[in-house]
C-alpha cells in the first residue's frame, strides 16, 4: 500500500487551500459574545432543543446515494447494534440521513468538541495562560495558572529570570514551593476508571511541565524548576513543598502560553486529554464559576445552549470524554460542528474546524500510524475528510466534515457503542462511513 499523500492543510496554508471547508476561508461577520444568561449567540445549530432529524426530502442524487448507502452499511456487523448517526448539509442544514440520531451514547473524545467550543467562546481565541514565580520570606513560589503546555525550556527561562532578580537582591539560597491552589479537589472525574490515570490522564492540577503524566504534576514541575535554579548557582534548601503564595510576595518571573486558538487546535489534533481537562476548568473560571468538573460541565452546557444546540439527553462529567458516564447523541455533536462551521462564528470557533485531524495526516489521530483510512473502502477518502476521533473500550466515534459528490460540504457524526468486534475493525467500518459521505466509496 502506498503512503498517503501529504495532509491537505497545514497551520500555515489551510486558510487558502482550495480543498478545505469554505468556513475556513470566509470572513467572520460577527464575533460571538461570552455566554451570559439571556445572551443570543450567533450562528445557531440546525438542531434546536426538542428537534430531531426527520426524513429528508428533496435530496439531490449524491445525497440520496449517501442515504441509501449508509442505510445498508450501518448494518455492518463490525458496528454492532448500537449506533447513533447523522449527516446534514453544511450550508443549508438539510438533514441528509439519520440513524438513532437522538440516542445518547458514550461519545469518548468527541466530548472535546464541546469543551473547545466553550473555551473559545468564554475565554476568546487570543487568551493566554500565565505561570508565575514570586518571592517572599526566603521562598520562591511557582504558581500554576492552568497552562498544560508549559515546557522545561519555559521553566528554565523563568529560572534564569528569577535568579537574576535574586542575585540583584544579594540572595544566593531559597526554599521552593509550588502553588496549585487555582484548581480545587477533586482531581479525578466521575466515570474515570482507575486504569486511566496517570497514563491516559493525570489528576487535574494547575501546574505541569512537559505534559508529564504523574500523580502530582505540580510537585514534579516544582522539582524541575528547582533543578534549573541549582544549575544557575542558587542553593535550594530543603525539598520542594506545596503551599500558597503570600499576598505580599514579589513577582520575579512569568511565562505566558501560546494563544488559546493554537492550544485548542493541538488538543483536537492529537486528542490530548490533559489539555481538555485543564481547559474545562479555566473556562469555568472565565465564566465566573468554580474551576471544578461540575461547574466546567455546567458552563459547557450553558454555551452550547446559547448557540441553540440541542442538549436533549446530553450528559457530561468531564472535558476529555474519558468519563464512561458521559452520554451525547450524534445529533448534538453534529450541531456543535454546524455552529463551529458557521461563517458568523469563524473568528471565534473556526479553530475547531482547523484543529480537526485530516484523514491520512501523520501526527494526528487519523494518521497512518493509527491504521486509519487504510482499507480498500476508505483509502479513497485520504485527504478528503476532516474529523474528530473518539476511542474508549466499548465506544468509538468519528465526527467531522467532507465535501460530497454534489460539491457541497456535509457534516457527519457517527457514535458506536458496545460492538464486540476488534476495535481496529470497528474504526475501519466508521472510516468507511465517512468515505460513503464523501462519495468516493460508492
Amino acid at each position: 500500500m502506498s503512503n498517503p499523500p501529504s495532509p491537505v492543510r497545514t497551520a500555515a496554508r489551510h486558510r487558502t487551500a482550495g480543498n478545505l471547508h469554505p468556513a475556513l476561508r470566509r470572513v467572520a461577520v460577527v464575533a460571538v459574545a461570552a455566554p451570559i444568561a439571556g445572551t443570543f449567540l450567533f450562528g445557531t445549530s440546525a438542531f434546536a432543543a426538542g428537534e430531531t432529524v426527520s426524513a429528508a426530502t428533496a435530496l439531490d442524487p449524491a445525497e440520496q446515494k449517501i442515504a441509501d448507502n449508509l442505510d445498508a452499511r450501518v448494518q455492518d456487523t463490525r458496528l454492532g447494534s448500537t449506533l447513533s448517526g447523522v449527516v446534514i448539509d453544511a450550508a443549508s442544514d438539510k438533514a441528509v440521513w439519520g440513524h438513532a440520531a437522538t440516542t445518547a451514547l458514550m461519545p469518548a473524545s468527541n466530548t472535546k468538541l464541546g469543551t473547545a467550543t466553550a473555551a473559545l467562546t468564554v475565554l476568546g481565541p487570543d487568551h493566554r495562560f500565565t505561570t508565575r514565580a514570586v518571592y517572599g520570606n526566603g521562598t520562591l513560589t511557582l504558581v500554576g495558572g492552568g497552562d498544560r503546555t508549559l515546557t522545561g525550556a519555559d521553566l528554565e527561562a523563568m529560572a534564569k529570570t528569577a535568579v537574576a532578580g535574586l542575585r540583584s537582591a544579594g540572595l544566593t539560597s531559597v526554599k521552593v514551593r509550588v502553588d496549585d491552589s487555582l484548581f480545587p479537589e477533586p482531581t479525578l472525574a466521575t466515570g474515570w476508571n482507575d486504569g486511566y490515570y496517570p497514563d491516559s490522564v493525570a489528576p487535574v492540577r494547575a501546574l505541569v511541565v512537559d505534559g508529564h503524566q504523574v500523580t502530582d504534576t505540580s510537585l514534579d514541575a516544582g522539582q524541575v524548576f528547582a533543578g534549573f535554579l541549582a544549575q544557575q548557582g542558587v542553593t535550594v534548601t530543603g525539598g520542594v513543598t506545596h503551599g500558597t503564595a503570600g499576598t505580599g510576595d514579589v513577582p520575579v518571573a512569568q511565562h505566558q502560553s501560546d494563544r488559546l486558538s493554537a492550544v485548542v487546535e493541538h488538543m483536537l489534533k492529537v486528542s490530548d486529554n490533559d489539555i481538555a481537562e485543564t481547559l474545562l476548568r479555566m473556562t469555568a473560571i472565565g465564566a465566573g464559576r468554580q474551576p471544578t468538573f461540575e461547574d466546567g460541565a455546567a458552563v459547557v452546557r450553558e454555551v452550547l445552549r446559547g448557540y441553540g444546540i440541542s442538549l436533549d439527553n446530553y450528559v457530561i462529567h468531564d472535558g476529555s470524554g474519558l468519563s464512561r458516564a458521559n452520554r451525547i447523541p450524534a445529533q448534538t455533536i453534529a450541531g456543535i460542528l454546524d455552529v463551529a462551521d458557521d461563517a458568523r462564528n469563524a473568528q471565534t470557533l473556526g479553530y475547531i474546524i482547523e484543529g480537526l485531524p485530516v484523514a491520512g495526516e501523520a501526527g494526528s489521530t487519523l494518521g497512518p500510524e493509527w491504521g486509519r483510512f487504510d482499507t480498500a473502502d476508505s483509502q479513497c477518502a485520504v485527504g478528503k475528510v476532516q474529523a474528530k476521533t473518539g476511542t474508549l473500550t466499548g465506544a468509538i466515534a468519528l465526527s467531522g466534515l467532507t465535501k460530497a459528490e454534489d460539491g457541497r460540504w456535509k457534516i457527519f457524526s457517527f457514535i458506536e457503542n458496545n460492538s464486540t468486534a476488534d476495535p481496529a475493525a470497528t474504526k475501519d467500518a466508521l472510516d468507511g462511513l465517512a468515505a460513503t459521505v464523501n462519495g468516493c466509496w460508492a
